[in-house]
Protein backbone atom coordinates (compact mmCIF):
# COMPACT_ATOMS: atom_id res chain seq x y z
CA UNK A 1 0.00 0.00 0.00
CA UNK A 2 1.42 3.39 -0.97
CA UNK A 3 0.84 6.68 0.88
CA UNK A 4 -1.92 7.90 -1.45
CA UNK A 5 -3.97 4.75 -0.82
CA UNK A 6 -3.36 4.95 2.94
CA UNK A 7 -4.52 8.57 3.21
CA UNK A 8 -7.57 8.04 1.00
CA UNK A 9 -8.70 5.18 3.27
CA UNK A 10 -7.74 6.55 6.72
CA UNK A 11 -8.33 10.31 6.59
CA UNK A 12 -11.64 12.18 6.57
CA UNK A 13 -12.85 13.67 3.31
CA UNK A 14 -13.20 17.49 3.36
CA UNK A 15 -16.73 18.92 3.73
CA UNK A 16 -15.96 22.43 2.46
CA UNK A 17 -14.15 23.61 -0.66
CA UNK A 18 -11.58 26.40 -0.72
CA UNK A 19 -13.30 29.80 -0.83
CA UNK A 20 -16.71 28.63 0.40
CA UNK A 21 -18.44 31.42 2.35
CA UNK A 22 -19.57 30.32 5.81
CA UNK A 23 -21.27 31.67 8.94
CA UNK A 24 -20.77 30.35 12.45
CA UNK A 25 -19.82 31.00 16.06
CA UNK A 26 -16.35 31.04 17.63
CA UNK A 27 -16.54 31.16 21.45
CA UNK A 28 -20.13 32.47 21.17
CA UNK A 29 -19.05 35.30 18.84
CA UNK A 30 -20.58 35.22 15.33
CA UNK A 31 -18.27 35.26 12.31
CA UNK A 32 -18.50 35.32 8.52
CA UNK A 33 -15.60 34.37 6.32
CA UNK A 34 -14.13 32.17 3.60
CA UNK A 35 -12.81 28.63 3.99
CA UNK A 36 -9.05 28.40 3.59
CA UNK A 37 -8.51 24.72 4.29
CA UNK A 38 -10.44 21.78 5.64
CA UNK A 39 -8.06 19.19 7.04
CA UNK A 40 -6.97 16.93 9.85
CA UNK A 41 -3.88 18.26 11.57
CA UNK A 42 -3.88 15.78 14.47
CA UNK A 43 -6.02 12.89 15.71
CA UNK A 44 -6.48 14.57 19.11
CA UNK A 45 -7.75 17.83 17.61
CA UNK A 46 -9.91 16.19 14.97
CA UNK A 47 -10.87 17.66 11.59
CA UNK A 48 -11.00 21.46 11.59
CA UNK A 49 -11.61 24.26 9.11
CA UNK A 50 -9.41 27.33 8.68
CA UNK A 51 -11.51 30.46 8.13
CA UNK A 52 -10.25 33.80 6.78
CA UNK A 53 -12.56 36.32 8.44
CA UNK A 54 -14.28 39.26 6.75
CA UNK A 55 -13.94 41.34 9.93
CA UNK A 56 -11.32 40.87 12.66
CA UNK A 57 -12.37 38.97 15.77
CA UNK A 58 -11.24 40.01 19.25
CA UNK A 59 -10.08 37.00 21.26
CA UNK A 60 -8.41 36.60 24.65
CA UNK A 61 -5.04 36.35 22.84
CA UNK A 62 -5.54 39.50 20.73
CA UNK A 63 -7.15 40.22 17.39
CA UNK A 64 -7.54 37.40 14.89
CA UNK A 65 -8.03 37.58 11.13
CA UNK A 66 -7.79 33.81 10.66
CA UNK A 67 -9.31 31.17 12.95
CA UNK A 68 -9.48 27.36 13.07
CA UNK A 69 -12.84 25.93 14.09
CA UNK A 70 -14.37 22.44 14.28
CA UNK A 71 -17.20 21.49 11.91
CA UNK A 72 -19.84 21.99 14.63
CA UNK A 73 -18.96 25.73 14.86
CA UNK A 74 -20.04 26.34 11.26
CA UNK A 75 -23.79 26.87 11.16
CA UNK A 76 -24.46 27.59 7.49
CA UNK A 77 -22.94 28.02 4.04
CA UNK A 78 -23.67 31.40 2.46
CA UNK A 79 -24.73 31.79 -1.16
CA UNK A 80 -22.26 33.31 -3.61
CA UNK A 81 -23.78 36.15 -5.60
CA UNK A 82 -22.01 36.20 -8.94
Amino acid sequence: MNLAEYFSQNRPKPKYEFGTRVFGYHNKIPFIGSVGSDNLRSEEEGPMVTITLDLPLKTKDGIANVIRVPYKSIKSVLKNYE
